[in-house]
């Protein structure tokens, strides 16, 4: 550290960005994430400078040489802020650069700004130092920003610069026709987007004058503030818009390219009125820490889909929650209606089983078996869908984002929380209770009317023998195909809430019946009931065709690309079980009993647990929400558990009697 301040002081007025790179690698901690090592090395620097004032000034010339004799304007625009590109364009960006890096150009500080801090988890360690440690650096360098001649007026100006753009891109974002379309206001009042940057030009015009003539006087940006506050207004109404009609990732991309612009704009007119010295430092600090963060993961895929996909994902996940909302149930009425219901889905994936067990029986090609099976299963999933009935592993992707919802919203205690995750429990065991108890006698009838009929059984010995196998938790992959099946299920939710998004963003409804075609032949009346029908359940139906074909073609693709891939589904198992049974004339061991029966317990909980878990998970990022009370929560349940296991499975007696009255 002092062997390269010296060497500055040997070479007085370089450019170079080598003496200020080797800096930086002193600073950085050995290993990452080490803040308390990278806070000591900081201190080492500001220690010395304290120590010897004529390196500060060297230190201090240096960077004021570095940053004051290149293209400013670009790091503070550029840097951190969405590029007008859509986001496939954007991604493929992002690919080339793994093997391929753009040029770099030595006139511009962006550029500069990537060389230095050239460590992709750098931001872990400069955004974790505490402001004040870099605060007494700028002090001790002698930094007092507008007494500091060196950097003054060419940073003033290039802000001034990067003040216009940015401007001008604010403007240019709220004449969007995707924004106008969900926020007609726009066109019928005023624009603040367009107010704002006539106020910022006239901003720019008298500063420039004052930095020429320091006795002038001139405005400050306050006005500027209120215009901005306006146009953040209208990006909170075109989000509450979104949530009734729709959004997709190119209407996130504006809002959150708008919203990065009007936060860095707020930063830099802060630098160029600042209320105090002090309050300058800070906002200096803040936007480097910022620019750093934004440099390092500007490459990053993860990022980029984190930030493009956000709105989207927030939409997906809230509309499953308000279907989760139907799927908990809080009293003896809705439990009982739940098992109805649940029931109801039972005997139909009864004949579904046998069906698939009839499938497999004969001769085809692999993509003759998925096609059928998947047939079978969506078509299945669908008419459940319309005599609505409940499939109880369909249940987690809905209430996690429900319970996600309600965290976010911080509406409830912990305790309160604690009571709706045991209404979901709650419901979801009635569900399977209702799904399990029907299928398995609606199985055996099928099976024994199919004997009758054929006089031949459904599942033959070997087949028999098969199916069993197929529970088996300790002898078969049984466990980590249930795991499979739950990622479905949780993916057929996030298909649900897409194409609830999609139906209300592309006003689905609205435009079949604008189809002149379609109204003569079905009619205007049923016309209208079946726009309105599919606009209130595109998504229910899309998400039970795709998870039928998810669960008809895994096993196919695991056998034609040779890996151990399949699915297990707890109904399905259950079924199965009683195809086996009937095929060995009921003549299982204690073992076999033993191992199916358990197998289809722990099947139905993997398949409850994994989509569960991970619906909870995308819902909760999805809003951005870390629940730190997580284990005091789980604590609470299990206490609750411990004490009154009984409110796990049926309804409190006040509400069950309540129910039945």
């Amino acid at each position: 550290m002092k062997a390269i301040l010296e060497q500055l002081l040997a070479n007085p007025g370089t450019r170079d960005i080598g003496p200020l790179r080797a800096l930086v690698r002193t600073l950085r901690p050995i290993r990452s994430g080490e803040v308390t090592q990278a806070t000591v090395h900081l201190y080492a620097l500001i220690q010395l400078l304290s120590a010897r004032p004529q390196l500060a000034a060297v230190l201090r010339n240096y960077l004021a040489e570095v940053i004051g004799s290149r293209k400013l304007v670009h790091l503070c625009t550029d840097t951190g802020i969405l590029e007008s590109a859509g986001f496939f364009g954007e991604l493929w960006k992002r690919f080339n650069h793994r093997w391929l890096p753009p040029t770099v150009n030595d006139d511009y500080v962006k550029d500069v700004f990537s060389l230095v801090f050239d460590h992709s988890d750098d931001w872990q360690w400069v955004c974790s130092i505490d402001d004040e440690v870099w605060e007494s650096l700028l002090l001790v360098l002698g930094f007092e920003w507008r007494e500091s001649l060196e950097l003054h007026d060419r940073v003033m100006r290039e802000l001034l610069e990067a003040v216009q753009v940015l401007s001008y891109r604010i403007t240019a974002i709220g004449l969007e026709p995707e924004l106008v379309r969900n926020y007609p206001d726009i066109e019928r009042f005023e624009s603040p987007f367009m107010r704002q940057n006539a106020e910022v030009v006239d901003f720019v015009e008298r500063y420039q004058c004052w930095l020429q003539e320091r006795g002038k006087g001139r405005d400050d940006a306050r006005h500027i503030e209120v215009l901005l506050g306006q146009c953040e207004e209208v990006v909170v109404k075109i989000r509450r818009q979104a949530a009734q009609s729709g959004v997709s990732v190119s209407l996130t991309r504006l809002l959150l390219r708008l919203t990065q612009s009007i936060d860095r704009l707020r930063i830099l007119l802060t630098l160029l009125d600042p209320v105090s010295i002090a309050a300058a430092r800070k906002s200096g600090i803040a936007l480097f820490k910022m620019l750093v963060y934004a440099d390092n993961l500007k490459w990053s895929l993860s990022e980029l889909f984190q930030t493009n996909t956000e709105l989207l994902a927030l939409q997906v996940t809230e509309r499953a929650s308000r279907s989760g909302e139907h799927y908990v149930t809080r009293d003896a009425a809705e439990w009982k209606e739940m098992f109805r219901s649940a029931s109801g889905a039972g005997f139909i994936v009864g004949f579904m089983a046998m069906i698939k067990v009839l499938l497999s029986k004969l001769v085809l090609a692999p993509f003759g078996y998925a096609l059928f099976y998947s047939l079978n299963y969506s078509f299945g999933f669908m008419f459940v869908h319309v005599l609505h009935f409940t499939i109880a592993t369909k249940q987690p992707a809905m209430t996690a984002a429900s319970i996600a919802a309600t965290i976010d919203a911080g509406r409830q205690c912990l305790h309160e929380l604690a009571e709706l995750v045991i209404c979901v429990f709650r419901s979801q065991f009635i569900a399977i209770v209702g799904n399990v108890l029907v299928v398995m006698p609606t199985a055996f009838v099928a099976a024994w009317c199919w004997s009758s009929l054929s006089g031949r059984p459904l599942a033959d010995p070997d087949k028999a023998l098969h199916l069993l196998h197929d529970l088996d938790p300790f002898h078969s992959l049984a466990l980590f195909h249930a795991a499979i099946a739950g990622v479905c299920l949780f993916l057929s939710g996030l298909i649900s809430g897409y194409y609830d998004n999609k139906a209300a963003y592309n006003e689905i409804p609205a435009r079949l019946r604008q189809l002149a075609w379609l109204r003569r032949l079905i009619g205007e009346a049923r016309l209208a009931r079946i726009t309105a029908y599919i606009g209130d359940n595109l998504g229910a139906l899309a998400g039970n065709f795709f998870f039928g074909v998810m669960l008809g073609s895994i096993g196919t693709l695991g056998f034609i690309f040779g890996l151990p891939i399949d699915i297990r589904h707890i109904t399905f198992s259950s079924a199965n079980f009683i195809f086996a049974l009937m095929g060995m004339n009921y003549l299982l061991t204690p073992e076999q009993w033993i191992l199916s029966l358990l197998g289809i317990a722990l099947i139905g909980a993997l398949n409850l647990m994994v989509s569960f878990t991970l619906a909870l998970a995308v819902a909760l990022r999805s809003r951005r929400v870390s629940f730190r009370q997580g284990g005091t929560l789980i604590g609470l349940v299990l206490k609750r558990f411990w004490y009154m296991p009984r409110d796990f499975f049926l309804p409190p007696p006040a509400l069950e009697d309540q129910g039945s009255t």
